[in-house]
């Protein structure tokens, strides 16, 4: 059913989309109290950036069964490009209907749950209720945060029991190809205790230009446990995006966070981890190569509440012609959380006089016995380096290339997730050219 989506008929809209998908009380109840609340809510406040003119509203929502692939050579040569060979584990959406599963038994045989968010509702929807929206994202806390809790569609649920180690990574792949759509993802990921597993995603425009991309991701980590999470983002530049990655993570669990954010529109993005537990570790690092008049307000914010944890951000970016980016990065060690170690740097290479960048390093320290620390640069190629290259023969484009990658290979290259260092460089590459 095609819904031509505003503030005006959200209501309607999503009470519909909710008897379509023939949903439980439960979900309809969650979807028309965010929707209830959109116009009244306000808008996220990203320091330094002003997004009040971006396009977050304005987009056309259909509701259509696309067709099913039954192998992967059935897929759009786009998609297929995307996906690891021989991949044991994969969901492929297309505008936020499956098109494609394929979930080995072997991993079924141990209790884990990886399926799109529609099927999860329908057979696992006690399970994803206490999961969807609770304590890692508030669904009424803005008014984007709303609009995905209204008209979510896409995404996926993977549940991982106690005690339970998924060796192979399991992927997922988000295409947005229908015209002035929006995309309205949400992924939930749960790791019990004393379990472990790779998870990786990738988004990509693969057909009409799009208008708006609204992503969610929500992950909880238990108790000794392990969660790898890496994305490449490579949406078009007529997508305005928001992005909220967020995870929670017990005593002794680790939550590692591999992003390529490749987007070639405006983006929000916001990944937070909360450090609940004693002994908890987050990891993140992130690359970004902007271009164009490209705008981008990148946040990374990781809260201490246990003792001895330790949290690390690491973000490298590179601007090409008139594209800016704000890097801001918070390392908040609550009061308690002593022994607890935060470091965090931010480095941006601007290859234009057009280009901006800023990176915001902060440190919130409510406790004595802790250790921190920060480092941050933005600033030009160095002459030295080109002059090097190009006294060598190397022409200017294939220098600057070589120094781009140069640049952001010490993040690249400790990415824990081998997949998405193949699919980062790959983006990085056609976004150099």
């Amino acid at each position: 059913m095609p819904v031509e989506t505003n503030v005006q008929v959200w209501q309607d809209a999503v009470q519909t989309l909710s008897k379509e998908l023939n949903e439980p009380q439960w979900l309809n109840e969650l979807r028309m109290n965010a929707v209830s609340q959109v116009e009244s809510l306000e808008l996220p406040k990203p320091d330094k950036t002003k997004i009040t003119k971006w396009n977050f509203t304005s987009f056309t929502h259909e509701i259509v069964d696309n067709k099913v692939a039954s192998t992967l050579d059935a897929l759009p040569e786009g998609i297929q490009a995307l996906i690891e060979k021989d991949v044991e584990n994969v969901i492929v959406q297309e505008n936020g209907d499956t098109t494609f599963s394929k979930v080995s038994e072997a991993l079924t045989q141990k209790g884990v749950i990886f399926t799109d968010l529609k099927t999860a509702v329908k057979e696992h929807g006690d399970l994803l209720k206490k999961y969807l929206f609770t304590d890692v994202v508030n669904a009424t806390e803005n008014r984007l945060t709303a609009i995905n809790a209204a008209l979510m569609a896409g995404g996926v649920f993977l549940y991982v029991p106690k005690n339970v180690e998924v060796e192979l990574p399991l992927q997922a792949v988000y295409a947005q190809n229908q015209a002035d759509g929006g995309l309205f993802n949400h992924v939930v990921i749960v790791a019990e205790d004393n379990s472990s597993v790779t998870y990786v995603e990738n988004y990509a425009t693969t057909g009409d230009k799009a208008a708006q991309a609204n992503i969610i991701a929500e992950v909880h980590v238990g108790a000794n446990a392990r969660v790898s999470f890496g994305a490449v983002d490579n949406l078009d530049d007529q997508v305005t995006s928001y992005i909220v990655r967020r995870g929670h993570v017990a005593r002794d669990g680790r939550l590692e966070w591999a992003l390529g954010l490749m987007n070639n529109g405006d983006t929000v993005y916001e990944n937070t981890t909360h450090l609940v537990g004693d002994g908890s570790t987050a990891d993140t690092k992130s690359v970004t190569v902007g271009t164009g008049t490209q705008k981008q307000n990148i946040t990374t914010t990781v809260f201490h509440h246990g003792k001895n944890s330790d949290g690390q951000i690491l973000k490298h970016g590179v601007l090409k012609e008139g594209a800016s980016v704000i890097f801001n990065g918070i390392s908040k060690i609550e009061h308690g959380a002593t022994k607890s170690n935060g470091e965090q740097t931010e480095r941006v290479l601007m290859l234009s006089e057009k280009a901006r960048g800023d990176a915001n390093p902060i440190l919130l320290i409510d406790e004595d016995d802790v250790t921190a620390g920060h480092a941050a640069s933005v600033g030009r190629i160095d002459p030295l380096q080109m002059f090097y290259l190009m006294s060598r023969g190397i022409p200017r484009h294939e220098a600057e290339r070589l120094v781009i990658h140069g640049f952001l290979a010490p993040v690249v290259n400790e990415l824990p997730i081998e997949s998405v260092k193949d699919r980062l460089r790959e983006a990085i590459e056609r976004k150099v050219k």
